[in-house]
This record gives C-alpha cells, sequence and structure tokens, in this order.
C-alpha cells in the first residue's frame, strides 16, 4: 500500500530524514516511533505529499506522490498531532465541509458523513459547536475529518495525545476497528498503546530507519534475561548510592514513584548471575525496605529505548573516530544533543576501555 523507497529530506547542510525505506501492506496497522527530532513527522508530511523529499520515491497505493500527487493523496486520509478544527461550526458541518474538499459526490455527502458520525461514535453531539464539545471528541472529529471519503490509507499523528485514560482505551479500540478495511501508520509516544494495537513497529532515530519489526519480535530480541524489577521503601534515600554497594549488578535505574512513597527500581545483573539473595541482604544493611521483587518483563518501551541508545552509541563512537579531539568529556557532552546527554557515562566507558 505504502512504499519508500531511498527518501532523503534535507533542509540546507541539516539532513533530517536520511535515504530510508520501508513497505507498509494493505490493512495492517503499523507503529512509526521515535524520539523527539528523529523525522518522524517529516517523514508522514512527506507521504502525504505536503512536504517534497529531497530525493528518493514515495509510491502510495501505487501512484508515484510526486508525479500523480492528486491520485496519491485522494487515498489518504491525515490526521495531525493538532487538528485544525473550526470552532464555529458543528460537527456535522465540519465533516461535510471536509467531504467537499475531497470530492465527495454532492448527492453522497449525506451518507457518507452519517456513516463517519457513526463509526466515530459522533452522531450524539453531530448539531453541536465544535467548541462546547470534550477535548476528546474534538480528537474524533479529527479523525472523522481524516476519514471521510473513505481513504485507503489512514496516517494518525498522535491521535491520543491530552486525551484521559478512558477516552484513551475507547480511541484505541477505534482504531483497531478501523484497521479492519484501512491501512493505518499510528506516531504515538505511548509505547503500550502501540504495542496492544499495531501489527508492525518501524523505528527512527536520527533520520534513520533503526528497527522493522513486530512488537512482540523487537521485545524477544532486545530481552535481557538477568533484570530484576524492584518496589522499595527508602526512608533514608540510600537508593542513589545503592550501585555501588551491589558488586553483581551492572546497573541501577529508577523507573517511578507511587503515590504511597514507595518507589520502582530496575536492577540489571552480570550474566548467570542470581542477583536476588545479594539484593535482599544489601538492602536490609542500609534500611531500604523490599516491599515487591519480581524478574522483569520487557515492554516494546524497553526495546524501543535500548534500540535507540545502541544506535546513538555506535553513532558517536564512529563520529569520534574522524574526531578523536572529541574524547573529551566538555567536548563531548556538548556534542551530544540534549537528550542524550545521559548517554554520555556509557559513552565515556566505551572510550576508556578503547583507550586501555
Amino acid at each position: 500500500m505504502i512504499e519508500v523507497k531511498n527518501i532523503t529530506k534535507k533542509y540546507g547542510s541539516f539532513v533530517a530524514v536520511d535515504n530510508i525505506n520501508f513497505e507498509v501492506n494493505d490493512n495492517e496497522i503499523v507503529g512509526f516511533l521515535g524520539p523527539n527530532g528523529a523525522g518522524k513527522s517529516t517523514t508522514m508530511n512527506m507521504i502525504t505529499g505536503y512536504i517534497e523529499p529531497s530525493k528518493g520515491k514515495i509510491i502510495v497505493n501505487g501512484y508515484d506522490i510526486s508525479k500523480s500527487p492528486l491520485k496519491a493523496k485522494s487515498q489518504i486520509g491525515y490526521m495531525p498531532e493538532s487538528v485544525p478544527l473550526y470552532n464555529d461550526l458543528t460537527v456535522n458541518d465540519f465533516v461535510s465541509y471536509m467531504a467537499n474538499l475531497k470530492g465527495v459526490k454532492r448527492k453522497s455527502i449525506k451518507q457518507e458523513v452519517d456513516k463517519v458520525l457513526a463509526d466515530t461514535d459522533l452522531t450524539n453531539v453531530k448539531n453541536k459547536l465544535i467548541k462546547n464539545i470534550s477535548r476528546g471528541y474534538k480528537q474524533r472529529v479529527g479523525l472523522a475529518g481524516a476519514l471521510v471519503g473513505n481513504p485507503k490509507i489512514l496516517i494518525l499523528d498522535e491521535p491520543t495525545v491530552g486525551l484521559d485514560p478512558k477516552q484513551i482505551t475507547e480511541f484505541r479500540d477505534l482504531i483497531k476497528k478501523l484497521g479492519k478495511n484501512h491501512t493505518v501508520i499510528l506516531s504515538s509516544h505511548i509505547l503500550s498503546e502501540v504495542s496492544q494495537i499495531c501489527e508492525k513497529v518501524i523505528i527512527i532515530n536520527h533520520g534513520k530507519i533503526v528497527a522493522v519489526d513486530t512488537p512482540q519480535n523487537l521485545e524477544n530480541k532486545t530481552q535481557n534475561d538477568n533484570t530484576i524489577m524492584v518496589t522499595v521503601e527508602d526512608k533514608n534515600d540510600k537508593m542513589k548510592t545503592i550501585s555501588k554497594k551491589l558488586k553483581n549488578a551492572t546497573s541501577v535505574k529508577f523507573i517511578k514513584q507511587f503515590s504511597d512513597g514507595s518507589s520502582q527500581y530496575l536492577i540489571s545483573a552480570k550474566a548467570d548471575t542470581d542477583i536476588r539473595k545479594e539484593i535482599f541482604n544489601v538492602f536490609a544493611k542500609e534500611d531500604i525496605t523490599v516491599l515487591e521483587l519480581k524478574k522483569s518483563e520487557n515492554t516494546l518501551e524497553d526495546a524501543f529505548l535500548k534500540i535507540i541508545d545502541d544506535k546513538v552509541l555506535l553513532k558517536v563512537l564512529k563520529m569520534l573516530r574522524k574526531k578523536p579531539k572529541m574524547i573529551e568529556k566538555k567536548n563531548l557532552i556538548k556534542w551530544i544533543k540534549t537528550k542524550e546527554r545521559l548517554l554520555s557515562r556509557k559513552i565515556r566507558k566505551k572510550l576508556k576501555k578503547r583507550k586501555n
């Protein structure tokens, strides 16, 4: 349904998307993931024909979007992250307006609009002004606007952003239902959502595709069998230095804090080492109460973070071969983007091993 072939997008000397290739099949729900600035929105904008690639080819349902833009765009319903809605129109009028823009035949508009409103559960608010409906309903209106005209492809950019848990669940079920008759590309930062909805995941980082696989396969490939999830009560704030006292631990990562004051950590251990006894012994000496301890289960979020971290590390090491002076701490941290600075410690350890 979609073929992206050797696509590159440059803004001056900056390469936003760097020679990427992937395919999306008919009636497939695909998650498109990546950190901020990775090239997700740029890629989706190129697929929709909103911006042109610097080089490469995009085929949408058999149409080259650069040679047959109108035919290619007619195959796509696009819901951007911030949907431009006309607040002084009713829901029905807005979706009818979108149907007109998309060239739906005049005699078919009412029937088409009624169907889309029913599919997106908007029938009961169709005569309300958009400014008077909730955020959840506004998201549904944006989806109805993308869906009207019955495009074969739906591209949804962060469709559940700003919704409450109940609305997210409802929207998730709606996307699953639409996936039976449409090809769907879904961009989201809620990775549990992608894992539940999508049959395939494409991960992009620094403008390059770094992984294409099913959520389950990505989770399995990045599974670290020797990790422990532990929930503790740490009244004396000893967890900050606990990694120094766990001899067999390779890392101690904070996960989240609960409303009762307890905290959850992910402890990774050396291969073939059962670290559970050591955790109990050391934590008892440090007056850290263990409330729960279990072997961790790998999630799509774990897979995503590991893939992104590994690719960033490889890129930095490759750069350092060409510019060895960057090995100095100040230069290295200055080079690494703000959101990747936490990786600098890991990178410096690798560099120290290389020097030795």
